[in-house]
């Protein structure tokens, strides 16, 4: 019992030495280092030498507290056989206790040792004042025995004034010279240092590179955070080939990549459009399922759907969400806008609508209009009429484009009757149909050859509108021509100078051909002929020699006739 307290005793002395030692003077750079180590006292109790010990006061050694080793007066006859003797036994019986007390200072801890802080000025102020292309041979004339805390020192205090390519060359030198101070650590100082400076060197970035394949030897020497800092600067330097040769090497450098260097090898892949390379390191991504943050999901998402990668963009974009990793509703839209303008997908951005949901809806009107539209597209007028009236019910608020997507659809389909009630839709909701919708539907009536219909609806547009198009008046004079109904067609013709709009040659033509050949009246075409030159207007070749031929025509007929009689 008394052995195992005079271990205690020992540790106590032994830490009381420690408290007394005098503090280090205050330095900005030992804050970079831990407090050197104090001196070891083990020795002492180890040792033959007569000295007595000294106790926690500093003073000489308590008598012993066994009166059989003292001798009549209560002290040891011989204190140095004495100490030996009990310290011997002592560190016999209790060497498993001072094993476990004494094992950290067994191996001295690199960052344990005192930063010299005139060497780290001198060697400072050598790199600051040297040129660059000079910095290892005068570092090598120094002779500096470099360790870890005293290059993490330096390189932290000259990096404010001193350029990024100086400190790898700093960092280089002392690891020629203690390959120990080439740390991860003082390797990041060097790495954000150049990676933070206004203006990116590509040379000093290319050595860099150098460099970390070489530590990557080393297990350890490198991480992932490191990498992607290179990564970047590739891509903002727009060496792509470089980033993905650096991004290909994490494995063989014992890194893992994580979401951002997934990231970061795409974009700079991106940089000179080279898609299939981003493709293949975004296939590495989901197959990981190690995903960035959303925003930069939505950013890769967008980039495949402006390379026409759309199927990809939505299969990344699906898989992240599995992952709870969620894209902003913009590269939703981007996504949804692609798949509808093609008609192998258009049923995929359909789906993809239920995405949108709460606040997220006042985004998606262009979505729902693409989707519309590319229904309409390829004449899946019911599932778009069922979109239209899903947005009327529950928003986005759909405008006068989207229903006149719908109404085109219908009208070409002779669906009349459900096109005029879309638009009365419109106008329940505040939208006033414009001259398109009621061309389109006048148009859809013409063609049905239900004129009267059509012109109906003009006079209807003319309320609202006071100038309508040209477009509008063409398409009931074209269907007057397709019925025959020829003084209609002109009628239409002079309503339309009345209104102040001017035919042009398209009017004029249509009326001329169709005069000419189903009613073979030249006279009126010559009249029309006529009124379009007044007006500056040449017509065609060839509708011009249509009204000889078949003035020609009735004048052979005329002269046959008179013979015959």
């Amino acid at each position: 019992m008394w052995r195992r307290s005079g271990a205690r005793a020992l540790l106590l002395l032994r830490s009381s030495i420690r408290r007394t030692l005098p503090p280090p003077p205050p330095s900005p750079l030992r804050a970079l280092t831990r407090a050197p180590p104090p001196p070891r006292p083990l020795f002492r109790f180890l040792s033959s030498s007569p000295e007595p010990l000294p106790d926690a006061a500093g003073g000489a050694a308590s008598a012993p507290s066994d009166p059989a080793d003292a001798g009549e007066d209560g002290l040891a006859s011989d204190p140095t056989e004495a100490g030996e003797d009990n310290l011997a036994s002592l560190w016999e019986e209790d060497a498993g206790d001072a094993d476990d007390v004494f094992a950290a200072d067994a191996s001295p801890d690199p960052a344990d040792a005192v930063v010299d802080e005139v060497l780290a000025a001198r060697v400072r102020a050598v790199v600051e004042s040297t040129p660059e292309d000079q910095i290892p041979s005068a570092l090598a004339d120094m002779v500096v025995d470099f360790n870890e805390p005293l290059l993490a020192a330096i390189l932290v205090s000259a990096a404010e004034s001193c350029s990024g390519k100086k400190l790898l060359l700093l960092f280089k030198s002392a690891g020629k010279n203690n390959p120990a101070a080439k740390s991860l650590a003082n390797l990041e100082i060097v790495v954000d240092k150049i990676a933070d400076s206004d203006g990116i060197d590509k040379m000093d970035v290319y050595l860099l590179w150098d460099l970390v394949k070489e530590m990557g030897a080393v297990p350890g020497s490198v991480n992932t955070q490191v990498l992607n800092k290179l990564l970047a600067m590739f891509w903002k330097l727009e060496k792509s080939k470089a980033a993905l040769e650096a991004f290909d090497m994490f494995s063989e450098l014992g890194c893992a990549p994580d979401g951002d260097s997934y990231y970061l090898a795409i974009q700079a892949a991106g940089r000179k459009s080279m898609v299939d390379a981003a493709w293949r390191v975004c296939e590495g991504m989901v197959g990981s399922g190690c995903f960035p943050d959303g925003e930069k999901v939505g950013d890769i998402v967008t980039f495949f759907c402006k390379k026409k990668k759309v199927k990809e963009a939505h299969s990344v974009y699906m898989a992240a969400k599995e992952k709870k990793v969620q894209a902003p509703t913009s590269a939703l839209t981007f996504v949804v806008s692609a798949l509808a303008r093609n008609d192998e997908t258009i049923n995929t951005a359909l789906e993809l609508l239920e995405e949108y949901q709460g606040e997220s809806l006042k985004d998606a009107g262009q979505s729902y209009a693409a989707v519309i539209h590319g229904l309409c597209k390829t004449n899946n007028v019911e599932d778009a009429k069922k979109v239209l009236t899903r947005m009327v019910n529950l928003g986005p608020a759909p405008g006068s484009a989207v229903f006149n997507f719908v109404i085109t659809a219908l009208s070409k389909n002779g669906e009349m009757e459900d096109a005029k009630g879309l638009m009365r839709v419109m106008e329940n909701q505040g939208i006033c149909p414009d001259i398109y919708t009621y061309s389109v539907i006048m148009g859809g009536y013409a063609k049905g050859g239900m004129m009267d219909e059509a012109h109906a609806l003009l006079r209807d547009a003319k309320k609202i509108h006071p100038r309508l198009s040209r477009v509008t008046y063409h398409t009931l004079i074209r269907g007057y021509c397709k019925m025959e109904e020829f003084e209609k067609a002109l009628e239409c013709l002079k309503e339309m100078k009345e209104d102040g709009m001017e035919p042009n040659m398209d009017e004029y033509n249509k009326l001329i051909q169709s005069l000419c050949l189903k009613a073979l009246d030249w006279r009126t075409a010559e009249n029309l002929l006529k009124e379009m030159e007044d007006g500056g207007l040449c017509l065609k070749g060839t509708t011009r020699s249509l009204i000889a031929a078949v003035k020609e025509l009735e004048m052979d007929e005329l002269s046959k006739a008179s013979q015959e009689a």
